[in-house]
């Protein structure tokens, strides 16, 4: 059966960024220092672009997108939003079940879309340097493009276990002029401190953020960035829900449930964002995030205080964590292994607004390889999470004979991640799910707010 392809004209990109933060229910919690005091928003410009920080912290619905930033967009954007119908003949489901293919960027993810507004932002400001920290790749391809691009050198803290499972995504970030290192490393504080608890340590997000951010703050030259979690990142990303909205309306459909993978939050905020005004408004719409089994932030962990990376070298943010010193498995979805999640999706899960599932690794893959041989696209394993979710509802629909429409974002192709394909051919792949004593122990080294925790 022939598949759907809903395009959009260049002249359709969206203007402007979409800001939840001006229709939540409730304000965001505020930011805190370890003393409990709010976190004044000129502290964050010892690291951050200014304008980033204005952005951080604003609460108007619509910010208009540089017209660099834009011309940068149409590199790859209005992404193809498509209706998978071989799909959803494989399942023979009367659901119908469409996607927005944020793989066709230059990345091959969803990341570029921040990546090339965080650069421009730092270019303006004066800097010449930035550090950050990538799981799988994805986001340290998306900066090191964007810094070449714009005439910025980019060092980037990739977990170590990523870096050895995923070369070719090494190999991109050099080949547009970033350096590379394997996180833990013994060039920061942050990073010995972590090979002297464990000389093996396979690394984690939370600890190559630790060294990013510990870089950027030692030299007035360079500034930190980040691929996720942090409020103007998913505004970044709000291009996605906007353009598939836009779509949508072309042919007359709209979704009943969407599902998105989830790891820090960005493919949550960017797809369902600009949903939660029609939610609000008294449309029928579910929203879930999906993350996996062995590392449950928003299914198993608990809402509090906590600091974003392992060190404590980060703000306080009130949000889902397995606490800041978790060590997650050695998943291949390399970019959902985070202890925390972003403090706008976690309130908005708290607030009974967005649901959260947790589905394991090798039904992931399943997954991944029914829709591979439906639509022709290999699935980069954090969306292989999604394309589980919306097989499952599919599946439920065919039991049901209910008509729903679904839609989910395919945040990224899996070429690079095809180690972990060839494992799961060859059924190496194992199913972890962190037991609950682990957890709670995570859980008991949270930091003590005045007040608060």
């Amino acid at each position: 059966m022939e598949n759907i392809k809903i395009p959009l004209d260049e002249s359709e990109i969206p203007t402007h960024w979409y800001n939840v933060i001006a229709d939540m229910p409730n304000p965001p919690a505020p930011y805190l220092a370890p003393d409990g005091q709010p976190v004044a928003p000129e502290m964050m410009e010892a690291i951050f672009a200014p304008e980033l920080v204005k952005q951080e912290v604003s609460t108007e619905r619509w910010i208009a997108i540089p017209d660099e930033v834009r011309e940068m967009y149409r590199l790859w954007r209005p992404a193809p939003l498509y209706r998978a119908k071989a799909l959803e003949e494989m399942l023979g489901t009367p659901a119908k079940i469409y996607f927005k293919h944020e793989g066709v960027s230059p990345t091959g993810s969803h990341k570029t879309n921040s990546a090339v507004a965080q650069a421009y932002y730092n270019k303006i400001a004066g800097i010449k340097r930035l550090t950050t920290e990538t799981g799988a790749g994805q986001w340290g391809s998306s900066i090191a493009f964007a810094g070449n691009k714009l005439g910025l050198e980019v060092r980037v803290y990739m977990v170590k276990v990523s870096y050895e499972q995923k070369p070719m995504r090494r190999s991109m970030m050099q080949t547009w002029g970033a350096e590379v290192l394997a996180s833990p490393t013994t060039l920061t504080q942050a990073g010995q401190h972590t090979l002297e608890k464990d000389p093996n340590c396979p690394g984690s997000l939370g600890t190559a953020i630790s060294e990013a951010v510990e870089e950027a703050a030692s030299r007035e030259d360079t500034n930190y960035t980040l691929g996720s979690v942090l409020n103007h990142v998913l505004l970044h990303q709000t291009i996605i829900g906007q353009e598939t909205k836009q779509q949508l309306e072309k042919v007359g459909d709209y979704p009943d449930v969407i599902f998105a993978p989830c790891g820090g939050g960005s493919n949550v905020g960017g797809m369902m964002f600009p949903f939660l005004a029609d939610k609000a408004a008294g449309k029928e719409i579910r929203l879930v995030a999906v993350e996996p089994t062995s590392c449950p932030t928003l299914t198993r962990g608990h809402y509090a205080y906590d600091y974003g990376d392992s060190e404590g070298l980060t703000p306080l943010m009130q949000m889902y964590t397995l606490g800041h010193d978790f060590m997650p498995p050695s998943i291949h979805a390399g970019g959902l292994r985070y202890h925390g999640d972003s403090a706008l999706v976690s309130q908005l899960c708290r607030e009974g607004i967005l649901d959260a599932i947790a589905v394991p690794q090798i039904a992931t893959f399943e997954a991944g390889i029914m829709f591979a041989k439906a639509m022709g696209i290999i699935p980069a394993p954090e969306s292989c999470h999604a394309v589980r979710a919306t097989i499952d509802e599919a599946l439920r629909c065919k039991e049901t004979g209910e008509a729903k429409t679904i839609l989910f974002t395919l945040s990224g192709h899996g070429h690079f991640d095809m180690s972990a394909y060839e494992k799961y051919l060859a059924g190496e792949l194992e199913d972890q799910s962190y037991p609950e004593e682990v957890l709670q122990d995570a859980l008991n080294h949270l930091p003590k707010v005045p007040g608060i925790n």
